[in-house]
């Protein structure tokens, strides 16, 4: 079984589709995420409280800032934006897929996890998400 998300974006920042994934899954088997694009990651997190959230963005907002900081001066792929590159380098640093236990048509989160589309870039995006369900 498989499908595809589509996440709409606008801008940096945690995308919870928990709910979509949840509302898809049947059966029980090994649930595979994959996004398809490189400035962009996926993640098991906590969906609670909302500063936690912003908390990891703003932490690696901190550890790769854009192109446009002195610190990341060394970086020659620029010419896609200042938020480019960082994006890739987030991306290379977190997960781009997830595996998550189905049973009997629910997932196998904690009483406290999510999944969700971390985006790494400024603008809006619509990202794919590409899920099998085996």
């Amino acid at each position: 079984m498989q499908t595809t998300f589509t996440i709409q974006t606008s801008g940096p920042g945690l995308y919870e589709f928990t709910r979509e994934v949840r509302d898809w899954v049947s059966g029980s088997g090994l649930l595979t995420l994959f996004v398809q694009h490189t400035s962009a990651s996926l993640l098991v997190q906590e969906n609670a409280d909302p500063e936690v959230q912003r908390d990891l963005q703003n932490f690696f907002h901190r550890l790769v800032p854009p192109t446009t900081d002195p610190s990341m001066a060394y970086l020659t792929h620029t010419y896609e934006g200042p938020d480019d590159m960082p994006a890739h380098i987030k991306a290379a640093m977190l997960p781009v897929s997830l595996n998550i236990p189905v049973q009997d048509g629910r997932l196998s989160l904690g009483t406290w996890q999510g999944i969700y589309l971390f985006e790494h870039r400024d603008a809006p995006h619509r990202r794919q998400v590409v899920a099998y369900l085996g």
